[in-house]
C-alpha cells in the first residue's frame, strides 16, 4: 500500500510539474549521452594505448662472431628476470627473412647477410623496458648493443599516461556535473511544493515518507533519461560508427568497452544520480 502511494505521489508530481520533469530528464539524457560517448571513446583510446605499449620490447644484438654459449648465457639471465613476459631468439637467417618481407627492395641484391642474431624481449609491463635494458649493462660478453627505442618508448608511455588521466578526470567531472544539474532541476519541483512538505511534517510525516516520492521522481527521471541516451548511442553505433571505423586503421585487439556493459553503466549511473540529486536537495526542506 505504501509503495503504491509513493508511486502515485511521484506520478502526480511529475505530471503537475511537467516543465521541471522535462528539464530533469533532459539533464540526465545529455549527461548520460556525453558520459556514454566518452566511455566508448575513452575506453577505445586506452585500449589503443595498451596495444601500442605491447609493441615495446628490448632487443639484445650480438657481435658477428658470437657463439651459442654466449647466446645461452644471456638467455639464462633473461629467464631469471621476473619483469620479462617472454623472449625469443632471432637468428641471422630469421632477421634477414623479416627484412625481406618488410623491405624487399633493400635486400634484393645483398651479397651476404649483414644482420646480427638477437634476443627480442617482451616485458610484462611496458614501463619496465628501460629497467630491463639497464639490467643488461655492462654488456655481457658477445653482446654488441642493447636497445629499446628510448625516445619512442618514452613518448608512448607519456601519451598513454596522459590519456588515462584525462579519461578518469573527464568521467568524474561529468558525473559531478550531472548530479548537480539534476539536483538543481529537482530543487525547483520541491520548492514549488514546499508548503505541502511543511504541512506533511507538521502532521507527523517521517522524513523518509516525505523524501520517498521525490527520490522516486529522481529515479524515474534518471531511468528515462539514461534509457533515451542509450537509445541514441545505439543509433549512433549502428549508423555512424561503421562509417567512422571504415576510415580508421585499427588492430583486432583494439576495442571499446562492450556496448551492453556501457549501457548498463549508464542506466545505473542515471538511477544513482537521480536518487542522490533529489535526496540531497530534500535535506533543507525537511527541517521544519
Amino acid at each position: 500500500m505504501r509503495v503504491r502511494l509513493l508511486f502515485s505521489e511521484s506520478i502526480r508530481s511529475l505530471g503537475a510539474n511537467v516543465s521541471t520533469t522535462i528539464a530533469a530528464t533532459m539533464t540526465v539524457l545529455i549527461g548520460m549521452f556525453l558520459l556514454g560517448l566518452f566511455i566508448a571513446l575513452g575506453s577505445w583510446v586506452v585500449s589503443w594505448s595498451d596495444h601500442v605499449k605491447r609493441d615495446l620490447m628490448v632487443k639484445v644484438f650480438f657481435v658477428e662472431n658470437a657463439n651459442e654459449k654466449q647466446f645461452n648465457a644471456v638467455g639464462g639471465q633473461l629467464a631469471a628476470d621476473p619483469r620479462i613476459k617472454s623472449y625469443v631468439f632471432v637468428t641471422k637467417a630469421d632477421a634477414l627473412e623479416r627484412m625481406r618481407e618488410k623491405f624487399p627492395e633493400l635486400t634484393a641484391n645483398l651479397p651476404s647477410n649483414p644482420l646480427p642474431p638477437s634476443w627480442e624481449i617482451t616485458p610484462k609491463r611496458a614501463e619496465d623496458v628501460e629497467a630491463i635494458a639497464n639490467s643488461l649493462r655492462p654488456l655481457p660478453i658477445g653482446v654488441e648493443k642493447v636497445t629499446y627505442g628510448k625516445q619512442t618508448a618514452d613518448r608512448i608511455l607519456r601519451v598513454a599516461r596522459v590519456i588515462e588521466i584525462v579519461f578518469l578526470a573527464a568521467v568524474l567531472v561529468l558525473l559531478i556535473a550531472s548530479t548537480l544539474l539534476i539536483a538543481n532541476t529537482i530543487r525547483l519541483s520541491i520548492f514549488s511544493r514546499r508548503r505541502e512538505i511543511e504541512v506533511m511534517k507538521l502532521v507527523g510525516a517521517t522524513n523518509w515518507f516525505v523524501r520517498g516520492p521525490f527520490m522516486l521522481e529522481g529515479l524515474l527521471c534518471g531511468l528515462v533519461g539514461s534509457l533515451v541516451a542509450v537509445f541514441l548511442l545505439l543509433l549512433g553505433k549502428e549508423l555512424a560508427l561503421p562509417a567512422i571505423l571504415g576510415r580508421i586503421e585499427s588492430s583486432s585487439d583494439v576495442e571499446a568497452l562492450a556496448f551492453s556493459l556501457n549501457a548498463l553503466v549508464l542506466v545505473l549511473v542515471g538511477l544513482t544520480i537521480g536518487a542522490i540529486g533529489s535526496g540531497l536537495t530534500m535535506r533543507r526542506f525537511l527541517k521544519v
